[in-house]
């Protein structure tokens, strides 16, 4: 199954939102380690620079963010509108625990979903295993040893304009 999705590329929800989730731990959250029901294979999808930002610019937030948006129903025109959401969720430790700062959530539907699918895509690696091992490593204790197996991130350079709407 996992090879079947790497060779098919990335799955896009018909009707609802298909969401990139940059931080791997916080993917960790939310599939229990690949172990929850209908979440036991996690796929690392890479887009390119040029797509992710175009999905920052058609972005609008997923909540209503008073003093962001003039009103309600001005943040809820924009909703409608926009083929992208940003939420901001907290980041997640090794034990999975809250961290005090934020990391980004992209949901995308219609025509971004598409392009994530059909143009934007540049690879995509069955992380399946590395998640089992590296939770292995946590449930053991050996937490510099699972940090040591941690795929490499880093504060993602966008540019001020590319970050007009999402910021709540």
């Amino acid at each position: 199954m996992p090879e079947a999705a790497c060779r098919q590329g990335p799955k896009v929800c018909e009707g609802g939102l298909t969401w990139i989730k940059p931080s791997f731990l916080w993917m960790m959250y939310r599939c229990g380690w690949a172990t929850k029901a209908g979440q036991e294979t996690v796929l690392a999808v890479e887009i390119g620079r040029e797509g992710f930002e175009w999905a920052l610019r058609n972005a609008c937030l997923s909540s209503y963010a008073p003093g962001t948006h003039t009103d309600r129903a001005a943040w809820q025109r924009e909703l409608r509108r926009s083929p992208t959401r940003v939420q901001w969720d907290p980041e997640r430790d090794l034990r999975l625990r809250p961290l005090p700062y934020r990391s980004l959530q992209l949901g995308l539907s219609g025509e971004a979903a598409r392009r994530y699918a059909d143009e934007w895509t540049v690879a995509v690696r069955d992380v399946t295993p590395l998640a089992h091992e590296i939770h292995a490593l946590v449930r053991d204790g050996a937490l510099d040893a699972a940090r040591a197996l941690l795929p490499g991130e880093r504060p993602y350079p966008a540019a001020e304009e590319s970050l007009r709407n999402p910021r709540p």
